[in-house]
């Protein structure tokens, strides 16, 4: 007895999930909940907030499944609404770290120059340590082109910046981490 394609069951899914069925919504958490949150941490570079962005991408599916039109597949839509979720994030991660930096600068050095300066124990990086050690730009590119398989222009699209500018970060990452790998 052959069984429904992933995408087939999803569909039944989505329509019985958009219409209030809770049961439905937890199934396609379960189907989808381990690539979200591979993404989301992969992009953040922290397991505990790779946590939390994903719960915030499956509340934010929960509002917006009304919406889906089913151009595409369910797994595709989730995945770039985990993208757009880790993005926001960082941007607003990026405001407030501009606003505590405004803060010490009046007040004098604080914890966050303290932490900057404290070297890493590069003996025993591995490829996931190393990723993680990146530059929050140069990662998420990593991340979305080398790892998640999205075009330059895509991303460009993604981040609000060039297929140029994705292409020199991902030229950073890579030589990044071909130094941090080689010490």
């Amino acid at each position: 007895m052959m069984q429904p394609s992933a995408p087939a069951v999803d569909s039944a899914d989505v329509a019985l999930a958009a219409s209030g069925d809770r049961r439905a919504f937890e199934r396609l958490y379960k189907a989808h909940v381990n690539r979200v949150f591979t993404l989301c941490t992969r992009m953040c570079g922290s397991r505990v907030r790779g946590e939390e962005l994903t719960q915030d991408v499956f509340v934010r599916a929960l509002e917006k499944l009304p919406q889906f039109r089913g151009d595409s597949a369910f797994s595709t839509w989730i995945h770039r609404v985990a993208v757009n979720i880790v993005l926001t994030d960082r941007k607003n991660e990026g405001r407030a770290r501009r606003r505590i930096q405004e803060d010490e600068d009046e007040v004098g050095e604080g914890i966050f120059a303290a932490a900057a300066s404290t070297p890493r124990d590069a003996d025993r990086m591995d490829l996931a340590a190393a990723i993680d050690s990146l530059p929050p730009g140069a990662r998420q590119i990593f991340v979305l082109h080398d790892v998640e398989g999205y075009k330059h222009e895509e991303i460009a699209e993604l981040c609000g910046i060039t297929a140029g500018g994705s292409k020199a970060q991902l030229h950073r990452a890579r030589m990044l981490l071909r130094e941090a790998l080689t010490r």
